[in-house]
């Protein structure tokens, strides 16, 4: 049985070189950055190496990377702080957002009775930006954009310049859950002025359970974890030093190659997308999903004329790995809070599929995909 996997939203596979870049760590570099010997001194200046390498990336200042445990824990920080911290009273968001932000703005509001305001969506999910600006100028108060980059679910891409801008002009601040965008997407603060965003670096072919956020210099961080002085202060905790490597490491890889993957893959869900409505009728494409200027090359959302129950474990069944939507929500019988959202009822009641690329499939395998479906779908 052939093994595809095309559920990269939810993670990648591990490069070998970074599989060797952690291995040797762990073998190698040991100590304990706050050790004053020199076997913690030497982790220490890898970290702070690391540090600085991812931040060049970005053109940002390595002092305004912090290392967490992922996307969840950074936005966390982030959202976290921007209430007790910078004086923010408002939140604006969307009602799409990954739940990483959905449910930290819901804490926050039931724990500090902030306003969030939520803003309008196109039939597709894409932001109202003229709302947006109106909900921006409605008052004085101290507001957080929360936005994010690219739509776990259905791929919408944000304008992040636009947005900053806005934000600019109207005296917010501004933070992007990016861990859809960060390795696949450039982006320059110097040219997009954002506040905030957050990575994770298992959605780039790096290892699972360390992230980081970018916390623009000047803004004070209190720790959401509490115990020690590590990460300048903002978090406690002895550094996961191998997986910060790791993610330095697949990083390097994914800047390095981004034009060129992200024309290849380009290539495979266009060919996808060709195939689909070459061989199926009444097939939908969920949100900007089948649109190369408004989406991520990586994922593509596909909507069935009716629901098909048990697609997802056939499927599986012939060796083809995908997801019906975020893959954080496995188990949760509500469906898609995004599709939900976004689709009226009886739409949102048919089966959708996410299929999700990497670098590593194929036309062949499309192929294949598309026999199966065929046999699967009457």
């Amino acid at each position: 049985m052939k093994n595809i996997y095309l559920d990269n939203a939810a993670t990648t596979p591990i490069l070998p070189e970074v599989i060797d870049v952690i291995c040797t760590s762990m073998a190698s570099f040991y100590g304990n950055p706050s050790s004053t010997h020199q076997v913690g001194r030497k982790s220490k200046s890898l970290v702070e190496t690391a540090r600085k390498n991812i931040a060049k990336q970005f053109n940002a200042a390595s002092n305004e990377i912090i290392f967490t445990a992922g996307g969840s824990e950074a936005d966390n920080l982030i959202l976290r702080n921007a209430i007790t911290n910078l004086g923010v009273t408002t939140i604006i968001s969307s009602k799409i957002e990954h739940h990483a932000v959905l449910h930290t703005i819901e804490q926050l509001q039931n724990e500090f009775k902030i306003k969030v305001c939520w803003v309008n969506l196109d039939e597709d999910g894409g932001i109202n930006y003229q709302h947006l600006e109106e909900l921006l100028q409605q008052t004085n108060e101290k507001k957080l954009v929360s936005l994010m980059y690219v739509n776990n679910e259905i791929g919408n891409l944000l304008d992040l310049k636009k947005v900053a801008d806005l934000c600019i002009t109207n005296k917010a601040l501004f933070h992007s859950d990016s861990v859809q965008g960060i390795g696949h997407f450039k982006i320059d603060v110097i040219e997009t002025p954002i506040d905030f965003f957050v990575a994770s670096a298992h959605k780039f072919h790096g290892p699972k359970g360390v992230g980081f956020a970018y916390i623009k210099k000047g803004f004070g961080i209190y720790p959401i974890l509490h115990g020690g002085e590590q990460e300048r202060g903002a978090r406690a905790g002895t550094e996961n030093i191998h997986s910060i490597l790791g993610m330095e490491k697949a990083l390097e890889i994914a800047c390095a190659n981004l034009k060129e993957e992200a024309a290849y893959i380009q290539k495979i869900k266009s060919y996808f997308i060709s195939e689909l409505k070459s061989n199926f009728e009444g097939i939908e494409f969920n949100g900007f999903s089948d649109d190369e200027t408004k989406s991520s090359y990586i994922i593509l959302n596909v909507r069935l004329p009716k629901e098909y129950a048990m697609l997802l474990f056939n499927l599986d069944l012939k060796g083809i790995s995908v997801s019906g939507g975020s893959a954080c929500q496995s188990g949760s019988n509500k469906g898609s809070h995004v599709l939900n959202t976004i689709l009226p009822e009886i739409e949102a009641a048919k089966t959708s599929v996410r299929f999700s690329f990497s670098k590593f499939n194929t036309i062949e395998e499309i192929d294949y995909i598309i026999i199966n479906l065929k046999k699967l779908i009457d």
